[in-house]
């Protein structure tokens, strides 16, 4: 309980505005403490600015190094990395093959494209479902590599985005591990003993979902006047020619109105 003369002072300090410190009161001592608290604590509260700050500008160098490296080293990475990006699962990819076959498929078809398989993803890689010999998975990298120059096109089903529900690309990937490790059909029947490429997408789509892409022809309806094509159906077939059998061809799948282009490359 501070005295009588002492309270005189607290009046006077105020009245001339000279501060509790000047007469040695109680709240000066209060008072001087918390000048370095607050000054501690703003210093902390810079610290962590500064350090969050850096953390960030760091992190934005890193990957903008990552990504010029990726244009600088390994363009070709880069490229599958956009691909990645634009690719969904249940897309249809084609390419120009370099089997002994592609040539003839191009002539008696009138395609630039000989083969084709589904874009399904395991894990965080895409893989392409084919017919090759046997019937397989291919990780989407290598099938590229596989096809003339490069060059693909993906095609992907139009309103996909409410068709192609999770559960039905289950029933797509159910239909096709039925078919892995299957022979390749060279004689191209219509059967499910045996798969060439196209034949493959067709039924997968077809079983799965019910949806058919692309018009069946016989092949008496293709262009079988080529020297290259009788050669390798005589090879196949010897002197009969099953012209009436049902065949899908890449090139109807291409052409069906059913499909819009995603990636042209």
């Amino acid at each position: 309980m501070p005295n009588a003369q002492h309270t005189v002072y607290c009046i006077a300090c105020r009245r001339r505005n000279t501060g509790y410190a000047a007469y040695g009161h109680p709240l000066a001592s209060i008072k001087t403490k918390r000048k370095p608290m607050i000054k501690k604590l703003l210093f902390l509260l810079l610290i962590i600015v500064v350090v969050f700050g850096l953390y960030h500008a760091v992190k934005w160098f890193y990957h903008g190094y990552i990504y010029a490296k990726a244009i600088v080293e390994d363009k070709e990475q880069l490229e599958v990395n956009q691909l990645y990006f634009t690719l969904k699962e249940g897309d249809i990819i084609f390419q120009t093959s370099l089997s002994n076959q592609s040539k003839a498929i191009q002539l008696a078809t009138g395609s630039q494209y000989s083969h084709m398989g589904i874009v399904f993803m395991e894990g965080v890689v895409f893989y392409v479902l084919e017919a090759v010999q046997p019937v397989k998975v291919t990780k989407l990298t290598d099938w590229i590599k596989r096809g003339e120059e490069e060059k693909y096109v993906v095609k992907r089903l139009k309103g996909s985005d409410s068709i192609l529900t999770k559960e039905n690309l289950l029933k797509m990937k159910q239909v096709g591990r039925q078919y892995l490790g299957l022979d390749y059909d060279i004689h191209f029947e219509w059967s499910d003993d045996k798969f060439y490429c196209s034949e493959l997408v067709w039924k997968i789509y077809k079983k799965a979902l019910d949806i058919e892409i692309g018009e069946l022809q016989k092949l008496k309806d293709f262009d079988l006047n080529s020297s290259v094509v009788k050669e390798k159906l005589k090879e196949r077939f010897g002197e009969k020619v099953p012209l009436e059998e049902p065949v899908i061809s890449p090139i109807s799948m291409y052409n069906s109105q059913k499909l819009e282009t995603v990636i042209n490359k």
